[in-house]
């Protein structure tokens, strides 16, 4: 399965901005109540936005024109009632909505973290991480931007333009009707642009996690770029990443305040178009000088929200651009299914490769029909040149991924059988190189292991002295309590790997997959893992990957991995023939 999120928005099938905002609101539906109040609210302040023209208009034509000060000041008592109202809802439906946007932000990218662990290792290797933060950061922001600040006020104006536009052709047919016939282009330009608006502002969101990907990436390697004096490498990736952003940021930009002037402009149409007619009118006698304000004050209520609608039209752009790009992460599956195995079969095999394929998503294929059986408790090693396939074998017995073709099988049943949580305690893998959590190295220990997860540094050390991992304990300095940091920098890359050891040994499991696990460690700690490893339970099977042959001199068989081929390499001193070879030997 292809989950490169970049072609992944090709592939997908294309959907409606209200399907997507459907989808969207899914998310928080939960939230109905609380969204019912924020409306009401707005409801109540776009109901008060709208009475207080129409009482302005009637106070001029029956208090202010006939001079009677009291009735002016009781209609002035009355806006200023009605007023107040208006202010006390816009602010209770600013803070209803402000709660809703940061619990749907939580719930938002709580959803993304969550589906990124249930997510292989594929996907990890075809998305840079940084593009993956940004759709975590920034991607969800512009979404709760819209929700809450942006969503009520969208629903306000347009409630006020739709009540002014009832009231300007209410009032009279004949000029609401030439008051409102500008909206209508309005309408249709914006209809045109917003998707090349939406487009645009989905290619800038793209080009904003590329700069960021590329400054994670040069970050976690600055120590080479250093090393190697390459400043202006890391400048010029940089400089490209960052002038590509500016570009699709400008054409954004442009985009999204496309629509302000020409809103204003059919506003400024509509404005003459009032007063042109409606002096006509009151020539006539069919107008009063009070509807004549009355109409000024709609015809502005109509129109300065459609300008509002503008820049708000352009922000649910923006959102529904970062939903686009979230949402693709959320409507992914994971391709390691867990599958229904009914029989088990009777082998003394504890691990079996049957007609095994492997190819990477859209690359060769790299393991050609490979057939070959691990026995409980001995000790196997998989030799051969850099690329041959011993890693990606290493990670097909873990199932970090599955075969293209054919089966594993892991104790007579096949391994797609088993759970998350059964498979990773029958198998332990370390890696070359091992990833350590900011923390402590009891921590880091004791990760994902349940057995032991609730114990005191007594107990723990009593539990590590039992499986002979003491004395790898011994070489940090502070014990358990050894700060460690995700980095690294705080101990050596060997003592990061003697971390992982222990943390996978002490798992027990039955299968345990050393990968260069002894690569930077040093010879006489590297005989203390030895001596480990010998007194690992008797039913252990070990599965050791190593350039340094001294490592698998006592395993008990040998395979040679090259070429997409997996076949024994009899002893120690064939393999070593085989390997300076550099091809296959049967």
């Amino acid at each position: 399965m292809n989950y490169d999120l970049n072609k992944f928005s090709a592939q997908q099938e294309k959907t409606s901005t209200l399907a997507a905002l459907k989808r969207l609101l899914e998310l928080i539906r939960h939230e109905r109540k609380i969204l019912w109040f924020a409306l009401i609210a707005i409801l109540i302040n776009s109901g008060v936005n709208l009475l207080g023209p129409l009482m302005i208009g009637h106070a001029i034509d029956k208090y202010v024109i006939p001079h009677d000060y009291h009735g002016v000041l009781v209609y002035s008592a009355i806006l200023l009632g009605m007023y107040f109202c208006g202010l006390v809802a816009s602010y209770l439906q600013t803070k209803l909505m402000g709660g809703v946007g940061q619990r749907m932000l939580y719930t938002l990218r709580n959803a993304i973290f969550n589906k990124l662990q249930q997510l292989p290792v594929a996907f990890f290797n075809q998305n840079k991480a940084g593009d993956l933060i940004s759709r975590v950061n920034n991607d969800t922001d512009k979404i709760n931007t819209f929700f809450s600040q942006s969503l009520m006020q969208f629903i306000g104006n347009l409630s006020i333009m739709i009540g002014a536009g009832i009231f300007l052709l209410c009032i009279n047919l004949k000029l609401g009707a030439a008051t409102v016939a500008p909206a209508a282009l309005a309408w249709i330009f914006t209809k045109i642009l917003s998707p090349w608006i939406k487009r645009k502002n989905a290619v800038n969101l793209k080009s904003v996690g590329a700069m960021s990907a590329e400054i994670q990436e040069s970050l976690n390697n600055f120590k080479v770029i250093i090393a190697f004096n390459r400043r202006d490498y890391f400048r010029k990736r940089f400089d490209e990443a960052n002038k590509d952003n500016y570009a699709t940021s400008l054409k954004a930009g442009i985009a999204n305040n496309i629509f302000l002037p020409v809103y204003s402009l059919l506003a400024g149409a509509a404005q003459l178009i009032v007063l042109a007619y409606g002096i006509y009118l009151i020539s006539i006698g069919d107008f009063s000088v009070g509807l004549l304000v009355s109409y000024l004050s709609y015809a502005n209520s109509f129109y300065n929200p459609l300008r509002q609608l503008a820049t708000l039209w352009t922000s649910f752009q923006t959102a529904m651009a970062g939903w686009d790009r979230v949402s693709q992460i959320l409507s992914l599956e994971t391709n390691l299914v867990t599958v229904t195995e009914k029989f088990k079969e009777t082998s003394d095999a504890l691990l079996e490769f049957r007609n095994v394929r492997f190819a990477y998503p859209g690359g060769n294929e790299i393991l050609h029909n490979i057939n070959f059986k691990l026995e409980r408790g001995k000790t196997y090693a998989l030799v051969g040149p850099t690329g041959g396939g011993k890693t990606t074998t290493a990670s097909l017995i873990a199932r970090l991924y599955d075969p293209t073709q054919g089966t594993v099988f892991l104790d007579g049943k096949d391994i797609r059988s088993y759970d998350a949580e059964v498979r990773t305690r029958k198998i332990g893998f370390i890696l070359q190189e091992p990833f350590l959590f900011t923390g402590t190295v009891k921590e880091n220990i004791l990760y994902g292991n349940e057995l032991y997860k609730d114990s005191t540094n007594e107990e723990l050390e009593q539990a590590l002295g039992e499986a002979s991992l003491d004395s790898l304990l011994a070489i940090f300095e502070n014990g358990l309590e050894t700060k460690v940091l995700s980095s690294g920098d705080s101990i050596s890359l060997g003592q990061k790997q003697l971390i992982a050891f222990m943390r996978a040994v002490l798992r027990n499991p039955e299968v345990l997959i050393l990968d260069e696990a002894t690569a930077n460690i040093d010879t006489i700690t590297e005989r203390l893992l030895s001596d480990i490893l010998e007194k690992l339970p008797k039913t252990t099977t070990r599965v050791i990957i190593a350039h340094r042959l001294n490592t698998i001199q006592n395993a008990d068989e040998i395979y040679f991995v090259n070429s997409g081929e997996v076949i024994p390499a009899g002893s120690l001193d064939h393999a070593i023939n085989m390997l300076l070879q550099g091809k296959r030997v049967s």
